[in-house]
């Protein structure tokens, strides 16, 4: 068991400074400190965006491996069984897995499993009382085992609130970097889609994949495009130094910021996952808390992407 200092509920919504800073820049300052939501108190509206983006992507790519007719996929971590249409419930589902001593238990966001299989794991969520409890339930259970095995691959969802292909970098060639000594790559200032693998995350998820023999991917999922990597793949990227480490700092919903080191992987190094053949709508909309104070934010809401002949190679090559 992994454990971090940062509240699971904290963890999964903190949002990157960068990130603030690009999307709200021309918003300017927003008074919106001290918003009271269930235990906690909240300032700004970054982490309410976070939210929604988080969920719209995940279901954004779950609905992309559904409509293959091959495969399909299976919420697994907390993030995507925890409740998707309110704020406040996501909080509280979060502190009921702190308080179960769970919280900071690391798992994949989802599981793909083959439609062929689809019965037994259905019978293997029932057995479980539903996904809503499959982050209260250990991975040594009989019945989480009945649940894993049939399971190709595993992903780690990320999302970024970016076009990726108006980027400016997107199709910047690679070239002798010094840095890198003097293998091929990209300035260390480029701007363009990448897989972002978290440092803190790493030496879990590894140990994941090693008990439980399924390989793990990251999936990175940006307004138009999505890319995918293995962990296998990506850690050959860190150890070669092809990929190097960046410290960039992130903000929690409570206002506390965190350094944190990342990896930035060029999506190139990774494989085309998906397409948004349909865009979504932001919608305005806002939450109350009991002392009357309105806080407003963006909701995703709709959209479509479809999953590539790429990603769908990557599924058929897994045994």
């Amino acid at each position: 068991m992994i454990k971090h200092s940062e509240h699971p509920f904290e963890k999964v919504l903190s949002v990157s400074m960068e990130d603030i800073r690009m999307t709200l820049r021309a918003m300017g300052n927003a008074p919106w400190a001290d918003f009271l939501l269930n235990p906690r108190r909240l300032r700004g509206s970054d982490f309410l965006m976070r939210w929604s983006q988080g969920v719209w992507s995940e279901e954004r790519l779950t609905q992309a491996v559904n409509a293959t007719g091959k495969y399909f996929a299976l919420p697994y971590g907390p993030s995507g069984t925890a409740p998707d249409n309110d704020v406040r419930a996501f909080e509280l589902y979060f502190e009921r897995l702190d308080k179960a001593g769970l919280g900071n238990i690391k798992r994949p966001d989802l599981l793909i499993y083959r439609v062929k299989d689809r019965a037994k794991v259905d019978s293997a969520v029932k057995g479980l009382n539903g996904l809503s409890e499959l982050p209260f339930t250990t991975e040594d259970d009989p019945k989480m085992q009945d649940l894993l095995e049939h399971a190709v691959i595993a992903v780690e969802c990320e999302n970024s609130l970016w076009r990726a292909k108006q980027m400016p970098n997107y199709a910047t060639p690679f070239t002798p970097q010094k840095r890198l000594g003097g293998r091929d790559g990209l300035k260390k200032a480029a701007v363009l889609p990448t897989i972002i693998i978290k440092e803190e995350d790493r030496a879990p998820l590894k140990k994941w994949q090693s008990k439980r023999k399924i390989p793990i991917h990251v999936w990175h999922a940006f307004f138009d495009e999505a890319f995918g990597i293995s962990l296998a793949d990506a850690e050959r990227l860190f150890s070669r130094g092809d990929i190097q480490p960046t410290e960039q700092v992130f903000q929690a919903p409570g206002g506390a910021t965190t350094k944190k080191v990342i990896y930035k992987i060029y999506y190139r190094y990774g494989y085309p996952l998906a397409a948004t053949v349909e865009e979504p709508q932001l919608v305005a909309d806002s939450i109350t808390d009991k002392n009357g104070h309105i806080l407003p934010y963006v909701r995703f809401v709709g959209g479509e992407s479809r999953l590539s002949a790429e990603a769908l190679s990557v599924l058929d090559s897994l045994k």
